[in-house]
């Protein structure tokens, strides 16, 4: 099934989703939207957080041409610092992002400083179809 039509949808659902990153250097899925899903993702927000009290981190957030972080990325924002107890504005409701069907976004940490569970997501979505 295609993605529907933004001017006649079905229905629009909001949605917001949250992710722990536990591993360094390793791709964590953030969103999916399966192939055939009948659906198109609008991601209004997407912001990142790091919970460490005392280092900064960098990251990466990736467009993939894939569902489940399959394909060639593509950065969003590559090897962003993230300071310390801040948190950082990825996309926001001025700059949003579509995820049509077979596509998704991932979030890669460095691994200098990192520990589980300090880079914390947040993505506040839209689900049309």
């Amino acid at each position: 099934m295609a993605a529907p039509n933004l001017l006649a949808p079905t229905s629009i659902y909001g949605k917001t989703t949250t992710t722990l990153v536990t591993t360094a250097a390793t791709a964590t899925s953030i969103l999916s939207n399966a192939a055939s899903s009948g659906k198109v993702l609008k991601i209004n927000a997407l912001y990142v957080a790091n919970v460490d009290g005392t280092s900064g981190l960098e990251v990466t957030v990736n467009y993939y041409p894939q569902a489940a972080l399959a394909g060639t990325a593509v950065p969003i924002i590559s090897t962003a610092s993230v300071p310390a107890d801040a948190t950082l504005v990825v996309i926001d409701k001025e700059a949003y992002v579509y995820l049509e069907e077979d596509r998704s976004i991932g979030i890669t940490v460095g691994a200098s400083g990192f520990a589980s569970g300090e880079i914390q997501v947040v993505c506040s979505y839209e689900e049309i179809s």
